[in-house]
């Protein structure tokens, strides 16, 4: 495929560029949601029949952006093994600055060489990475997708969490990535497994859908 995705990264870039290391920075409207949304895709594992509840996952934060689910997992009392990947050199480097201690990757996942991860997490988690499609049609961003979710649901050994965007609003932005829930589910069960849950339970424009191994 193209690399018109690469689109999506300049444009969070450029929210960071403006709006500096908050919410907005990664074009979150507010603070309260984006929290939300984090909560929801760690759910994963308390939704998963064959986690234990008492044991330490390992979790990729695939589109890490500015690091915050690390910092919402820290404050929130989440003890999983966590580190980030991203495509950007500028908010790896900004994770980095900020976060020493933890392992953060710059990596394309759909073009460099996946060998050089020497982890193979439990559950990788990718918030936001689908929500925007910016100046990609519809059909660009369809196949930026599943090209996508394929390759994340082979790194894990448990399962992926994501979230797009609605197609049940009152009305639908052009930059956005409104995905009809039937399209979603014909393709999951067709290429990858009949095993996934849909989220749509949490009060926001959006549905976030766990996929597991």
């Amino acid at each position: 495929m193209n690399n018109r995705y690469l689109d999506i990264a300049k444009h969070y870039e450029t929210c960071y560029m403006k709006n500096g290391d908050n919410c907005k920075g990664v074009d979150w409207p507010n603070e309260s949601d984006a929290r939300k949304r984090y909560r929801i895709m760690l759910d994963i594992i308390r939704f998963d029949d064959k986690a234990d509840p008492g044991s330490r996952y390992s979790v990729m934060d695939l589109g890490c952006g500015l690091g915050h689910m690390y910092e919402y997992m820290k404050t929130s009392g989440f003890t999983h093994d966590y580190f980030g990947v991203d495509i950007s050199d500028i908010f790896v480097s900004e994770c980095r600055r900020k976060y020493p201690d933890v392992s953060f990757i710059k990596m394309d996942i759909l073009k460099d060489d996946l060998s050089s991860l020497t982890c193979k997490p439990d559950y990788i988690i990718m918030n936001g990475v689908f929500t925007e499609k910016c100046s990609l049609s519809y059909e660009e961003m369809k196949t930026y997708f599943e090209s996508f979710i394929i390759t994340a649901f082979e790194l894990c050994s448990n399962g992926i969490a994501f979230n797009v965007m609605s197609k049940d609003v009152d009305w639908e932005r052009n930059d956005l990535f409104h995905l009809p829930l039937s399209e979603l589910s014909r393709y999951l069960t067709k290429e990858l497994t009949r095993k996934y849950i849909i989220r749509n339970d949490y009060g926001l424009y959006e549905y976030t859908t766990y996929v597991y191994k």
